[in-house]
């Protein structure tokens, strides 16, 4: 063969190999309007990377929650990318007979299969025969999120950045926190409704507590197969609170209310801040064990912050640990989001159940504090009861914008961090309860 011909025929394999090539044959348009067949081929993953640019768009032009949605969308962006192997397995290659073939999973997992023909009928040895092609980047660092590692480190970090001063001057936003959590009840009975699982309807009951670790952790224990959607919708609704918040505080609440002016918040003593991580561990963990490694993640944080003698653990822990963790976390969880595992029905259903479980947390809270309102002779703004989503801190600016837009002299943002920071603590052992009944 001349030159010419070796550099047509290496043209040849190089164009072959190419993402380009792999859009082109997997278009799969040969079936009609097969719509699951369709969107298996080529055309959904340039569905998902349409997708995930418009992600983009919200966290760079928007400032919707960038800091988690820009690594979450590129992540969906890299491992829709044809032929990328950046969320592959390994494989194993087994060579026998002058044949080669691939085989998905490690060399032990492969060994494991192939005991019996290579060691008890022929007596080969297998690893004379066999090499292991290591995954691809990502496949590695999602073992974070599938060993139940990165969620709680969040929390840790959270904990860190969390003031439990206004919940503690204000020991009622507990309740409003509490009531916040109905959300994830509604989507859990909704999601039975839809033929899901216990498991999976208790994994896609937390989206509504607006908790994108929480939601994560819970869905790794007990539905790992929906963790993608699970955790874009999620962060996406988290995102999306400016949006999705004030429509509905304003439908549930009059002016008056809206522009009601509560009273400043007591100073609380560094012995409250100490004692009360200490003592919500204590609590939480001995009704709910299931709930140790948020809680007991998300109570250290705070405690190595209000401590006062560790300041160095604190500014790592919600500094240089927590935002490592939430680049490796938001980039595996997007790369969780391959267009042949994410375009379904169950998605969709995920998406709504999410959506309209968000919905009621925010009017359970608001309809609570207008209960609490007109027993405080109308003492307490309604408003506060929205921040008691555990979207920490922006539910609580929405409350703060919205009661400021009626009363420019209205301050409730520190009012509003009481039901925040229960939200949190609510979601966590609203977590507890579903691995307690389902683990």
């Amino acid at each position: 063969m001349n030159i010419l011909g070796r550099l047509a025929e290496a043209f040849g394999k190089f164009i072959d190999s190419s993402g380009i090539n792999w859009f082109v044959q997997n278009m799969n348009l040969d079936r009609g309007f097969d719509f699951n067949y369709i969107f298996s081929g080529s055309l959904g993953n340039l569905l998902m990377i349409i997708i995930a640019f418009i992600l983009l768009y919200l966290a760079i032009k928007k400032e919707f929650e960038p800091l988690l949605l820009i690594p979450i969308a590129f992540g969906m962006f890299l491992v829709n990318l044809p032929i990328s192997g950046i969320m592959d397995g390994p494989t194993t290659q087994l060579t026998f007979n002058g044949i080669t073939q691939d085989f998905q999973g490690s060399l032990t997992q492969v060994a494991a299969r192939f005991a019996y023909a290579f060691e008890s009928q022929t007596g080969a040895n297998f690893y004379d025969h066999a090499k292991e092609i290591p995954g691809g980047l990502l496949y590695y660092i999602y073992y974070g999120n599938k060993l139940g590692i990165f969620p709680p480190l969040i929390f840790m970090g959270v904990g860190v950045m969390t003031d439990f001063a206004p919940l503690l001057a204000n020991p009622k936003s507990f309740l409003l926190g509490a009531a916040a959590q109905f959300g994830i009840f509604l989507a859990f009975f909704g999601a039975l409704a839809f033929g899901f699982t216990n498991g999976e309807a208790a994994s896609i009951a937390i989206i509504g507590g607006a908790d994108g670790p929480t939601a994560i952790y819970t869905a790794i224990k007990l539905a790992p197969h929906l963790l993608a959607p699970i955790a874009v919708a999620a962060y996406s609704y988290m995102s999306l609170v400016p949006i999705i918040q004030p429509p509905i505080m304003r439908a549930l609440t009059s002016k008056e209310e809206r522009m009601i002016k509560m009273q400043q918040l007591r100073p609380v003593s560094q012995l409250e801040k100490i004692l009360f991580p200490i003592i919500v561990t204590l609590l939480v963990i001995l009704i709910l064990p299931s709930t140790t490694a948020l809680i007991g993640m998300l109570m250290f944080g705070n405690l190595i912050k209000v401590s006062g003698v560790t300041e160095k653990l604190a500014e790592v822990a919600s500094g240089p640990l927590m935002y490592t963790i939430t680049i490796f976390l938001g980039i595996t969880v997007g790369a969780t989001t391959k267009a042949a595992d994410f375009l379904n029905t169950a998605t969709l259903f995920i998406l709504i159940l999410g959506l309209l479980a968000f919905a009621f947390g925010t009017a359970a809270g608001v309809l609570l504090g207008k209960i609490m309102s007109k027993l405080s002779g109308g003492k307490l703004n309604p408003l506060i009861g929205a921040a008691g989503v555990s979207a920490v801190p922006m539910a609580a600016r929405v409350v703060q914008k919205v009661g400021q837009k009626e009363n420019p002299s209205n301050f409730l943002l520190m009012h509003a961090m009481g039901p925040n920071v229960a939200g949190v603590i609510g979601s966590a052992v609203a977590a507890g309860v579903f691995l307690s009944l389902y683990l």
